[in-house]
């Protein structure tokens, strides 16, 4: 079946999803259906791609052959699948629901496990790479599911990742972003004090990154947030409420799990601080702002 063969629906139109629906329109040359919660984001999105809206996950997954969503939280997410106007309810047999939310792993299961009863799979693929990576469709997305479903979903995915792989079943496409949150937390903190360090010793900071960012300590973060630490800019990117919704589902899933999780408990806390300085919605990087803000 080639591309213009599928129908291809996307649930949610944020600041991810905008770019990552506009991409398999551009890109995988697919017939694309949206749905938003605020319709008038939906129009725009079809007026701009020549896509056609829905006006609830339902309508918008019917006939479709994968449907895709990225919307807020666990919440969120079973409020447009197994929700009353739900895609669930509109999805034809055979077909395929990818979630790209960061949400839980027990959502995952349980939605996979509902999606099967339904005869229609589902993969849990959350993404990372930010705003940017969405909108240069060169995203990394971490799946959990079948086999057979993901080997369906790869090309499709195709046109807005870098990398795409299958990380084991039901709930491992969670578990593995909730490691890449992990790991980002405790990257940004360090690269946070680091800066204030060499800027209290009188350093030029972005002449010692520009030097140590070919050694070991170099980063993603480094490399794409240095100079606005730096700057103090922070008017973009990962918001510090989202690093905290997803810390909250890496804690309660260590709960389980059993795993200690002291620094990425500790960098809540000061995104906690951040929160409290005016920073919600600010970029994740703006844990330097915390270290400013104190006296010299």
């Amino acid at each position: 079946m080639s591309a213009s063969d599928l129908t291809v629906a996307f649930i949610g139109l944020g600041v991810m999803g905008y770019p990552m629906a506009g991409h398999l329109v551009t890109r995988g040359g697919h017939e694309v259906v949206v749905y938003n919660r605020t319709a008038e984001k939906a129009a725009r999105f079809a007026a701009r791609f020549s896509a056609k809206t829905a006006p609830t996950p339902r309508l918008a997954a019917e006939g479709a052959d994968f449907v895709f969503a990225c919307v807020g939280n666990d919440d969120d997410l079973r409020q447009v699948t197994i929700g009353e106007e739900g895609a669930f309810r509109g999805l034809k047999p055979g077909a395929v629901f990818v979630d790209h939310t960061t949400a839980s792993a027990e959502v995952a299961r349980e939605l996979h496990a509902r999606a099967k009863e339904q005869g229609f799979g589902f993969v849990d693929a959350p993404v990372s790479g930010g705003q940017s990576g969405a909108e240069n469709g060169a995203l990394t997305v971490m799946c959990g599911g079948e086999a057979a479903d993901f080997v369906r979903i790869e090309p499709v995915v195709a046109a807005y990742a870098r990398a795409c792989r299958l990380m084991g079943p039901p709930g491992a496409g969670q578990l593995t972003k909730m490691v890449n949150q992990i790991c980002i937390a405790g990257l940004v903190q360090g690269l946070a004090e680091a800066l204030d360090f060499a800027t209290r010793a009188g350093l030029d900071g972005a002449a010692v990154v520009d030097l140590i960012k070919n050694g070991a300590a170099q980063s993603w973060q480094m490399e794409n947030r240095h100079e606005t630490m730096l700057a103090g800019e922070f008017d973009f990117g990962f918001a510090v409420e989202w690093m905290r919704k997803d810390l909250a589902i890496c804690f309660a899933e260590a709960r389980r799990n059993g795993a200690s999780l002291p620094v990425a408990a500790l960098v809540d806390q000061f995104y906690a601080e951040v929160e409290r300085m005016g920073g919600r919605r600010w970029d994740t990087s703006s844990l330097i702002a915390r270290l400013r803000s104190r006296a010299t």
